[in-house]
This record gives C-alpha cells, sequence and structure tokens, in this order.
C-alpha cells in the first residue's frame, strides 16, 4: 500500500508542480506528517524530491526527472478521464485508488498529448440524472459528428427539432457534452445565449472550420445543474400521488420532477410519494418504468394512460 502512495506523490509533484505538504496530504488522504516521511523515503531511494522553504514553499521534483510509465494514446486517456466509474469507485469504497489511476494515465502521456487530453475531458461529462426521465435514445449517430467539433473547438451547424418546433438550422459554439441517464446532451450557445440540444434530435451536423466562442474556465457540471435545474422550473408540473415500494423509492424520486412528500403505507414495505412530473406522459413513463413496484393513484387521467398501456401490451401477447 505504501508504495502505492509513495508512487502517488511522485506522480502528483510530476503533474502539478510544487505542492505543500498539507495540499499532499489531503490528495493522498493520510497526514501531514506521513507525507513527510514518504518525501524522506524518496530522497533515500534516489528520488530528486527537495523543498522550497517559506510561505509559498512546499515540494517539488527537480526539473527534467520524468517516471517510466506504460503511456495512454490521448483518445484512450479521454475515454478513462470522462469515464463514470467515479461514481462507482466512490460507492464501492475506492475512490483513492481511482484517482490515483488517473494521475498515472496524466503522468504518462506526452506533454503535447496530456494538454490536449486534459482539455477534451473538460468538455464531456457523465452524470445519472437527467433533464426528465425517457427511454433511452442516445442518438449514436450525430454523436461522432458532434464529439469531433467539441473536441475541435469548432463551431457547428446542426438541423434540430424540437417537440414545440420544426426542424430548422441553427450556427451554434459548443461548449461540452453531457451523457446523462442514457442521453446525450449537446450544451452550448446560439448567438450568446445558452441552449441544450439533446443530441437524438438533431438530424444533420456540418462542422465550420471557424474556431468556437467558448469562454475559458468552462465548469460544465456547474453549467449542465444550472441548466437542468432552470428546464425544471419551467416546466408547468403534473402533481401525481404514487404508491411505491421502499427499496425502489430512491429511483422515483431521481426521475420525477420534485418530491413534495413521502408518507409510510398501509403495507409494509410501501409508500406513498407525492410527486410533480413534468406532464402526465413523463409520469407515465416513470411509473411504467418501476411497475410492478409502483402504482399511480391520482390523477385520473395518469391511472387511465397507464391502464390503456397495460392492456395495449396484453393485447399484443394473447
Amino acid at each position: 500500500m505504501r508504495a502505492d502512495r509513495l508512487l502517488s506523490l511522485v506522480l502528483l509533484l510530476r503533474h502539478r508542480g510544487l505542492m505543500t505538504a498539507a495540499a499532499l496530504a489531503q490528495e493522498l488522504e493520510v497526514s501531514t506528517r506521513t507525507v513527510l516521511r514518504d518525501v524522506e523515503a524518496l530522497s533515500t531511494a534516489g528520488i530528486p524530491v527537495y523543498a522550497e522553504r517559506g510561505r509559498t514553499g512546499g515540494f517539488a521534483l527537480l526539473p527534467g526527472f520524468s517516471t517510466d510509465l506504460t503511456g495512454l494514446t490521448p483518445d484512450e486517456a479521454v475515454a478513462l478521464l470522462t469515464s463514470p466509474a467515479r461514481t462507482t469507485s466512490d460507492a464501492l469504497g475506492l475512490g483513492v485508488a481511482f484517482s490515483s489511476a488517473i494521475r498515472k494515465v496524466v503522468a504518462a502521456m506526452p506533454e503535447t498529448s496530456r494538454d490536449a487530453a486534459t482539455d477534451a475531458a473538460e468538455r464531456v461529462l457523465v452524470r445519472r440524472g437527467g433533464w426528465l426521465r425517457d427511454a433511452a435514445d442516445p442518438g449514436l449517430g450525430k454523436l461522432a459528428a458532434v464529439q469531433r467539433a467539441v473536441f475541435a473547438g469548432h463551431r457547428l451547424r446542426i438541423l434540430y427539432g424540437s417537440q414545440r418546433s420544426e426542424s430548422r438550422w441553427r450556427t451554434v459554439d459548443p461548449l461540452g457534452l453531457v451523457e446523462a441517464a442514457g442521453q446525450w446532451y449537446l450544451l452550448a450557445l446560439d448567438g450568446g445565449e445558452d441552449r441544450t440540444y439533446r443530441v437524438s434530435r438533431i438530424e444533420e451536423t456540418e462542422e465550420l472550420a471557424e474556431p468556437a466562442d467558448r469562454p475559458s474556465g468552462v465548469d460544465l457540471e456547474e453549467l449542465w445543474l444550472r441548466r437542468r435545474a432552470q428546464f425544471r422550473e419551467r416546466m408547468p408540473g403534473t402533481p401525481a400521488r404514487i404508491r411505491v415500494r421502499e427499496e425502489r423509492r430512491e429511483e422515483l424520486v431521481r426521475t420525477a420532477g420534485t418530491v413534495t412528500s413521502v408518507e409510510p403505507d398501509a403495507v409494509e414495505g410501501w409508500v406513498v410519494v407525492d410527486a410533480a412530473f413534468g406532464d402526465v406522459r413523463h409520469a407515465e413513463r416513470v411509473v411504467w418504468s418501476l411497475a410492478p413496484s409502483a402504482a399511480a393513484l391520482d390523477p385520473p387521467e395518469l391511472v387511465a394512460a397507464l391502464r390503456d398501456r397495460a392492456d395495449r401490451v396484453r393485447a399484443a401477447h394473447p
């Protein structure tokens, strides 16, 4: 375990440069005293770690020192850097191991490829929660073309149609790609205005040679969460009362627009949830996806929609 920590310490210093003992301790999740002992061990082993004194001081590697690690291609690095595995790793208690692996990937890359891969990774975000829960329709046919423009930092012309408007051509400045709940979304600026486009609704694409007007320091996750919250606030909302098994409650809460109350049901193991959905169709899809562990109690039009859907499924399977 200590050998892995020592290697991680070296990779941190190589990638980030001068770091304080406190910053290293926080990153490695150990005490400052442990970091000091590790630095001493590295120096004894011949690793050129030196200390800079003073308020802005810390530890650093001598210029020109490199570690001998097997490198990855930029595309492979981007795939790992944008992987949703961090969520799973944290859930399994492997967050430190995942961070260590990422540092090794980044440090093993050549300088020129490292910057390009890191920049590309900052333009892709993988999230569990989508806009509204919908059937998986990732739109992979146009995803590759959109991704190329996002990574290259080029403007993009798209033929796009929404549920409320006919398809038309738009010229946008891509900010990044987000994969959430099985859907891919393009976050972009259209005439300087924030816009979010579902990739599955993009009918045609044309990557332009001119650079995209992408502000520096874009925080893709903050931008996604803000836009998602604004979208849900604008939805008129359809209140519904849903009876659901306790073990499936979190799925319902995560996919509903908002939840106003959760009450125990008369039957043990069940709860009754009052929630607001985007519309009746949204509520129908969510409850159907949880059946038979969920049932709609109200409103009547939702109950009727689910019964009609069940009848159509039954008729298709005589």
